[in-house]
């Protein structure tokens, strides 16, 4: 059992609701970004979604186009990425930590040598955006072999007809995203989101968690409350960028958590 099938358990036995959190790796830098991270579960996150810089992120709107802008300027890589999970690790051995990006960084690297090196740094799971399930002998396949799960996403756009081949291959939880666009923008709308939810859950066991377009702790409340959990990224990403200190970053994680749980 993953890190993330057994979060999962544990959150199904006390009825709790799962919140997760996205932040970019190595920004603004690395020692901010990792002491961020850190104190991520004691601000009540369930699960850690660590972005992977890119240089073009074509799923991302500008928040996280700026962050991943940051932490390359930074000078943040591959390695430096999984270092950061490295070092994570050596404090914290149960919170799953779910690598987010795009194929291109993995692909140079090699498939065979980055679940290798991303097993070893203690990543749990994988949401590479940029490869449909088409391409699922690429990475997907050698991915779950190598013990991580991976995790794709589903949208309004993904009808009954297309269902079925995203979810064939999916492991750990369904990611579905609530608006049609790119992250931070629109609002995620709990009357919208909880048929989908519904639909999904009628087609798999696994668990549906939402993201996109959740910026309140009241709207992380309303959304978790017709899934099993909820994603917030840009919202964070946002107050990084702004420059706010890791305490206050994290405040503002805790209120999220706060009503996600409460739901």
């Amino acid at each position: 059992m993953s890190r993330i099938d057994a979060k999962f358990a544990e959150l199904a036995t006390t009825g709790r609701k799962a919140f997760v959190t996205y932040i970019m790796a190595g920004d603004p830098d690395d020692s901010t970004s990792l002491e961020i991270m850190k104190g991520l579960p004691a601000a009540g996150v369930d699960v850690i979604e660590l972005g992977l810089p890119f240089t073009d992120p074509m799923a991302d709107g500008p928040t996280i186009q700026l962050a991943g802008q940051r932490a390359l300027d930074a000078g943040m890589t591959l390695d430096r990425t999984l270092a950061m999970a490295r070092a994570f690790r050596a404090g914290d051995d149960s919170t799953p930590i779910v690598l987010m990006g795009y194929y291109n960084p993995i692909y140079s690297r090699g498939v065979d040598t980055f679940l290798t090196q991303a097993q070893e740094a203690g990543i749990d799971g994988l949401i590479i955006v940029d490869l449909p399930p088409e391409e699922d002998d690429e990475l997907c396949i050698p991915a779950q072999a190598a013990g991580l799960n991976f995790i794709r996403l589903a949208t309004p756009t993904t009808d009954d007809k297309r269902l079925p081949k995203v979810l064939q291959n999916t492991s750990g939880f369904v990611y579905y995203v609530s608006i049609t666009g790119i992250t931070g923008a629109g609002e995620a709308n709990a009357t919208d989101v909880a048929p989908e939810v519904t639909r999904i859950k009628s087609a798999t066991d696994l668990p549906v968690i939402v993201g996109f377009g959740i910026k309140t702790p009241e709207r992380a409340q309303a959304i978790a409350s017709v899934a099993d959990g909820c994603v917030v990224g840009s919202a964070i990403v946002d107050l990084i960028g702004s420059g706010k200190s890791p305490a206050e970053v994290l405040a503002f994680v805790k209120g999220l958590a706060d009503g996600a749980h409460s739901a």
